[in-house]
């Protein structure tokens, strides 16, 4: 019982048999990186702390379909998450055109008064703008390999591709991303957004 030096996969047994502590050592251990991936793709700390937690509650949820790969859970629950915040954007998308459908009677608060605040906004805007130039699978990928320094191996296997394809789509992805970041949105903009179910692979 709490044994945290106990190894993913037991851990994962055990929580699947009804083991809370199993549950939560797994919890503690990747809520961290779990929070900076969605981060990465929301660029806010509410909706990040919001994705997270749906995410392990997916975890849970989805617990038969759940895949270990490479004795971690980690790399399921990064393609969960980085569906979570897919879902967010493209919600929060819809109410911010609705907001802006609205009469406005005011203008918000001097959005100069922080600049380092706005600056760092900005940067976290323009980036969380250009990861949501990828398909879903190639955000997947990016997710896996760039943020969370897993091999192209690992991330093929985690998204049923060949290490071949996966590097394939890599290279493309950068390509996408450095356009994206240059401020060029024209160049080969991606398929229209695929609907993934949270815990699926598209």
């Amino acid at each position: 019982m709490g044994n945290n030096e106990s190894g993913e996969e037991e851990l994962w047994h055990r929580s699947l048999l009804g083991q809370g502590d199993a549950f939560g050592i797994l919890y503690d251990r990747h809520r961290d990186r779990v929070f900076r991936h969605a981060y990465r793709l929301c660029g806010n700390h509410h909706d990040a702390e919001d994705i997270m937690a749906a995410s392990f509650l997916e975890l849970w949820r989805r617990r038969e379909q759940v895949r270990v790969v490479e004795g971690s859970i980690l790399p399921w629950l990064l393609v969960t998450t980085t569906n979570m915040a897919r879902n967010r954007v493209r919600a929060a998308l819809r109410y911010q055109r609705l907001l802006n459908s609205l009469p406005r009677s005011q203008e918000a608060n001097d959005p100069a008064a922080d600049p380092y605040r706005k600056y760092q906004n900005q940067l976290d805007q323009g980036l969380t703008t250009a990861l949501n130039t990828l398909t879903a699978e190639d955000l997947h990928l990016v997710s896996l390999i760039v943020f969370e320094e897993r091999t192209v191996a690992a991330a093929a296997a985690v998204l049923n591709l060949t290490p071949a394809a996966a590097k394939s789509r890599m290279h493309r992805a950068r390509q996408r991303l450095r356009a994206a970041l240059d401020g060029d949105t024209s160049t080969k903009p991606p398929t229209a957004p695929t609907p993934v179910l949270e815990g699926e692979r598209p």
